[in-house]
């Protein structure tokens, strides 16, 4: 038994789901409210950008530490 018209089947669905997407504006409450305030400051994008290292940063960190954590139980790093 071959699984083929399955795949096949949820590829054309997956596909037509994205032939179906539309642009959307969308942001979080705030994000929006940060952008309106530094709008209002002269300072336009500022805080967004800050933001958006703070949040890219915790990842890295939390996998680095990781990394770390399992290098030195296996005994990369002394």
């Amino acid at each position: 038994m071959t699984r083929r018209p399955v795949s096949v089947a949820r590829f054309a669905l997956a596909m037509a789901a994205m032939l179906m997407l539309t642009d959307v504006d969308a942001q979080c409450v705030m994000c929006k409210a940060v952008a309106e305030d530094s709008a209002a400051e002269g300072a336009v994008g500022r805080g967004i950008n800050q933001g958006i290292l703070y949040i890219m940063a915790v990842p890295y960190i939390l996998i680095g530490v990781f990394g770390f954590l399992i290098a030195k139980k296996w005994n990369f790093v002394e």
